[in-house]
């Protein structure tokens, strides 16, 4: 259960509820919100069916946009002022009576549990009038999230969210629409935010009563070229910068000892690097021809391993010793004796052949040298972690 928030907390808490054109739903909505926190801000994204003093009867501040720039800007707008008013979090949540304002006190919970986390609020879809595109957009994002962090969460698309104000005053953007909502928990994964969620109820009014802003050719295609770069970024093997790190060195399985001492102080551990590299070593030994790095970085994002890890291991692989002995244990597989004659029949006219053993012997060989490949990377950097803590221990402390 959320730890119960305390007044300090909910004192650094703005909530902030971007709208565009709900005027119908906006009242209710924020006096919801006012019923359960104090401290609320309406950012007006460019609205036309708004009043000018709709809500000059409550104690909410406003900040206008003169035309409308997408709700991911309408949130960084509302960032900025909170920043301004000394805020250390906001909690967003949409203007369309869709979220509940009495869960609020379920992300200040969360909160005061976790001040670093991005917290989601994972939707109940097990409720009335839930449109299909939203049960298959939640299940598209997610699946991507994991794809592109390695982080599986159960509701992407949700917009009722609590972040810290680091999130957003550390990393760049791109996207200021719908897509922003994506954009940001994957950067924020990235550099090193935890990603956490709570529950929370979900309403939809009937088919003909909803009102809904999301243009679904625009913010599809926006969405699926965002998808396209951040998966391109997520499987390039250059360390992410994360917002307490600023230098990575050189991984090499030429210097495994040094790589290891680079990877350890930068929070990996024994165990996370011999899963990396036994990971890295069953995939390199399998003929998937062109496709061996792209594989590893794909596997690597899903299961969350270290990528450089896996490749400068996969290396080892290389033609011609690795393939050389898959093709041998392949070939006695097939024919009950080893491979001894080197040909142009044998390599060249036979080549279909040859690629079949080295299938077959592959399937032998890969988890074996994985597992030796990973309990001699675990060996190694358990050595290098022990001696890297005696060195810590040993360092002169400075006394102001």
């Amino acid at each position: 259960m959320p730890a119960k928030p305390d007044i300090a907390l909910a004192s650094r808490v703005m909530v902030v509820i971007p709208v565009y054109n709900h005027g119908t739903t906006l009242r209710s909505v924020v006096e919801g919100v006012l019923s359960r926190h104090a401290h609320v801000l309406v950012v007006d994204d460019g609205s036309d069916d708004i009043p000018p003093h709709a809500l000059d009867d409550l104690p909410v501040k406003i900040v206008r946009h003169d035309q409308n720039r997408g709700k991911g800007a309408a949130i960084r707008t509302g960032a900025n002022v909170a920043r301004s008013l000394g805020m250390s979090h906001i909690i967003t949540i949409d203007a369309d009576g869709q979220h509940d304002p009495a869960d609020l006190p379920l992300f200040l919970g969360a909160i005061a549990q976790d001040e670093t986390s991005v917290i989601v609020g994972a939707r109940d879809f097990n409720t009335a009038n839930v449109p299909g595109s939203s049960r298959f957009g939640r299940k598209f994002s997610n699946f991507w999230l994991r794809v592109q962090t390695g982080i599986a969460i159960s509701d992407v698309q949700s917009g009722f969210r609590a972040y810290p104000l680091a999130v957003l005053e550390k990393l760049r953007f791109t996207e200021n629409h719908y897509s922003f909502e994506v954009e940001i928990l994957v950067r924020a994964a990235w550099a090193g935010f935890r990603l956490s969620e709570v529950d929370i109820a979900v309403y939809y009014p009937p088919k003909g009563e909803r009102v809904s802003h999301f243009r679904a050719f625009m913010d599809n295609l926006r969405l699926s070229l965002l998808n396209t770069r951040l998966t391109i970024r997520a499987i390039i093997p250059i360390p992410h910068r994360t917002f307490s790190q600023d230098e990575t060195g050189a991984i090499s399985a030429i210097h495994p000892l040094k790589s290891l001492r680079i990877l350890l102080a930068n929070e990996a551990t024994p165990r996370e690097l011999a899963m990396a590299a036994a990971m890295g070593m069953f995939l390199g030994t399998i003929p998937l021809i062109g496709l061996h790095s792209i594989t590893i970085l794909l596997v690597a994002g899903w299961f969350r391993m270290n990528k450089i890890v896996g490749l400068a291991v996969s290396q080892l692989c290389m033609p011609p010793f690795v393939p050389a002995l898959c093709i041998e244990a392949g070939h006695f597989m097939r024919h009950g004796r080893f491979l001894t004659e080197i040909s142009l029949q044998t390599l060249g006219y036979e080549a279909l052949q040859r690629i079949w053993e080295w299938l077959l012997g592959s399937l032998l060989l890969a988890p074996i040298l994985s597992l030796l490949m990973g309990s001699i990377v675990f060996v190694m950097a358990k050595g290098v972690s022990m001696g890297l803590n005696k060195q810590s221990k040993h360092k002169p402390q400075v006394i102001p």
